[in-house]
């Protein structure tokens, strides 16, 4: 373990995320990048907080690189998210991919990995669908049965996406060694915060609801001290997500949108192109959209997915399958040199990397559409071009 890669979304960063990094300091990395979503988050929104300051709390931290996984790829499926992290930590030249897991065992997590890429597990997984049943839980009832205690892997959310990251490690001829760490403290989700000895630790998902309920001062036990600072002069200098700026940018968004374009976004099948459209026409905030386009089949996070597809204009396959740049939001100034050995476009300027690849124009559209829309979601509404303009950190 000498390079270490973590995917993340650091939204916020807490006490959990120092201790993963005290964690790998102490089992040997030298140098700890991060990939981290930058413009949306997996959940299908924009982050508590903007890039520079999640950046800053990480290096603070102990992070020594930080890279951005772009927007349109960090508001995606589990498997595109991990196949687009592991492709950049990879290009990077990173060894090591660390993760926390409920169960960390690389060796179990691999081959729940491989199974599930498996020709073999198709049949089982196409009949349970067919009798009604969830995709997640199909799949984990598929997987029980060829490999028993797989199902069981599966039922762990921090236990799937590392599932997730081993595929794309496997898919990809990946040099990087998975490395799953104890996850401590609460779990992911958890609405109850937990200890790690001393530490108290609270889920991300807790820390967001703390800080809409009760202000900064909801989070204040569960961050690192520097990161406490960092977080109330951005809560003062109005950096905070506004709920209701994302709801009004979000609904006007899709209002514009034509069925025909609605029909072409990435993600649309079934027809529930058609619960989107005629959800857009009634719902007064996000929350009441996604309540009426809700469905058995699809769950929250997809639908939330969708929708902020649809709205910033994320076509099916106008992408490529992974990101082609690296793009540097911050670094140690020592950490610096580990960008020559990369394997893909690599700067702190996004402008650069578009000229260094000028046939990639719609990726470079499409991840500064989603950090203009995140900047307009802020209290006090941010400029655009900040993908652009925005100096990386540097310590």
């Amino acid at each position: 373990m000498n390079f270490v890669g973590i995917i993340t979304e650091y939204d916020p960063f807490h006490n959990g995320h120092a201790a993963q990094l005290a964690m790998l300091r102490a089992r040997g990395a030298q140098t700890i990048a991060v990939c981290m979503s930058s413009g949306a988050v997996q959940r299908g929104g924009v982050p508590l907080l903007p890039e520079p300051v999640r950046v800053q709390a990480a290096l603070q931290a102990g992070a020594d690189l930080v890279v951005a996984l772009p927007g349109p790829y960090a508001s995606a499926g589990a498997e595109d998210f991990a196949a687009a992290g592991v492709h950049l930590l990879g290009a990077l030249g990173c060894d090591t991919l660390a993760f926390g897991a409920e169960t960390p065992d690389a060796a179990r997590l691999l081959e729940a990995a491989r199974q599930l890429d498996q020709a073999a597990l198709q049949p089982e997984l196409r009949r349970r669908l067919a009798q009604g049943q969830t995709f997640a839980a199909a799949r984990a009832a598929a997987l029980q049965a060829v490999l028993p205690g797989g199902g069981e892997l599966l039922r762990s959310p921090n236990n799937i996406l590392g599932i997730e990251y081993c595929k794309a490690l496997l898919r990809q001829k990946s040099n990087m060694q998975p490395c799953p760490l104890p996850r401590l403290g609460a779990g992911h989700g958890a609405q109850v915060p937990g200890r790690a000895g001393q530490i108290q630790i609270a889920s991300a998902s807790f820390l967001r609801a703390a800080v809409q309920k009760n202000g900064m001062a909801g989070m204040e036990a569960y961050v690192p001290c520097e990161a406490k600072e960092l977080y109330k002069d951005a809560a003062a200098r109005g950096l905070l997500l506004s709920p209701q700026r994302f709801s009004t940018a979000l609904l006007a968004l899709l209002r514009s949108r034509r069925a025909e374009e609605l029909a072409a976004v990435r993600g649309c099948s079934e027809g529930i192109e058609n619960r989107l459209r005629a959800a857009i026409r009634t719902a007064d905030s996000a929350e009441t959209l996604y309540g009426q386009m809700k469905t058995k089949r699809y769950p929250h996070a997809r639908l939330r997915r969708l929708a902020l597809d649809a709205a910033l204009g994320v076509r099916a396959g106008a992408l490529p399958p992974l990101p082609p740049f690296l793009h540097v939001l911050g670094a140690r100034r020592a950490a610096l040199g580990r960008l020559q050995q990369a394997r893909l476009p690599a700067s702190p300027s996004l402008a650069r990397l578009e000229r260094a690849l000028p046939d990639q124009g719609e990726v470079f559209r499409l991840y500064q559409a989603f950090v203009d829309f995140s900047a307009l979601c802020r209290e006090t509404p941010q400029p655009m071009g900040l993908a652009c303009t925005q100096k990386p950190v540097l310590l």
